[in-house]
């Protein structure tokens, strides 16, 4: 059980979108947190609260660092430990990588917490990691509704990041078997005010960007906030050994792109692009790519995410604790808002 409260929580992946929000909800609670960077790494999104956060110089995988940041933080009582930092890509060059950083860094925190005896450990994983099974049938646009009970089945579905974050996984529930508390967050696409360069924001780039075409699947979305939110009241609870699926609201790409257009005052995207005509597209981009020496704007496996139809249900939380997703299209409202504003600014 772990019904008393820590009195520090260290947070890795702090600096990303997802952990700059955990940390303003612990600052904004009152609670003191310290977390783990790399050298060199952008405090972008929190240069206004960076001085009341305890940091400590490290990376998930070098293990002397992470040792002597958890013990640090011990010498001002127990300890919770959420852990947020993780490698996204889907370009087929990042894969070693990607792997390392996932897997045996989950798998270094998992290590850690278990020897130095934390309360209670937190992991953001992804819907990715629970798995798409293989569409059957004739209807292929018939949506497909994934909730925390379905299991993980190999499939051409899933792409190389959601199996590595489904490793990451394993690697916790390892440490449920040995005795650590812990529970789990599966967000789905998670849009937050952040750089539209990177991730999931980058959407709002492409809106912005006036481009024409869209691809003709489902996307299910979250607000960073509730994010963060649910992490909180998560690592507060009683609750160990559980995973939570994080999904607000699913939507057309099309209905997606169309809020952002006119959220920024853009034209909306006229042209859909088929699921066949997005699998041969990516082989092309793959030439260039090979060819420019720059990142893919479409791979297989994006093209892949693009046009499937997946429903992610996250009703458990809401269930579960005092907890309620915020409204979507205010969600899309105030973070378009939020980069045309800031595009405005630096013009």
């Amino acid at each position: 059980m772990t019904s008393s409260q820590p009195d520090i929580t260290l947070v890795t992946g702090a600096n990303g979108l997802i952990g700059s929000h955990i940390i303003r909800r612990y600052l904004d609670a009152g609670r003191p947190v310290a977390a783990l960077r790399r050298a060199g790494s952008d405090l972008g999104l929190l240069n206004d609260i960076k001085d009341r956060v305890t940091w400590f110089e490290g990376d998930i995988l070098d293990i002397p660092s992470l040792e002597d940041a958890l013990q640090t933080v011990q010498t001002r009582g127990t300890v919770d430990v959420i852990h947020v930092a993780a490698m996204i890509s889907y370009s087929p060059k990042d894969r070693d990588r990607m792997d390392k950083v996932n897997v045996e860094g989950t798998a270094n925190v998992v290590n850690i917490c278990l020897a130095k005896g934390v309360r209670k450990l937190g992991y953001v994983s992804s819907v990715a990691a629970i798995g798409r099974p293989t569409i059957k049938g004739e209807n292929d646009n018939a949506p497909i509704v994934i909730d925390e009970d379905q299991r993980w089945e190999e499939s051409p579905q899933n792409s190389f990041y959601g199996q590595t974050k489904y490793r990451a996984e394993l690697e916790v529930w390892r440490g449920v078997a040995e005795g650590l508390n812990a529970v789990m967050v599966n967000p789905s696409l998670v849009l937050g005010e952040g750089d539209w360069t990177r991730s999931s924001t980058q959407l709002f780039k492409y809106a912005f960007d006036e481009k024409p075409f869209y691809p003709a699947g489902i996307v299910n979305l979250v607000d960073v906030r509730d994010v963060a939110e649910a992490v909180f009241q998560l690592m507060q609870s009683d609750i160990t050994a559980e995973r939570f699926i994080l999904s607000a609201k699913s939507l057309s790409y099309k209905d997606f792109l169309d809020k952002m257009a006119d959220a920024m005052g853009k034209k909306r995207p006229k042209y859909r692009v088929s699921p066949k005509l997005t699998q041969l597209l990516w082989p092309v981009e793959a030439v260039r790519a090979w060819i420019t020496g720059k990142a893919p704007l479409i791979t297989r496996e994006t093209a892949r995410s693009a046009s499937g139809h997946y429903q992610y249900q996250g009703r458990k939380i809401e269930q579960t604790l005092p907890f309620h997703y915020r409204n979507m299209d205010e969600t899309i409202q105030r973070i378009s808002v939020f980069f045309k504003r800031t595009h405005d600014q630096t013009e």
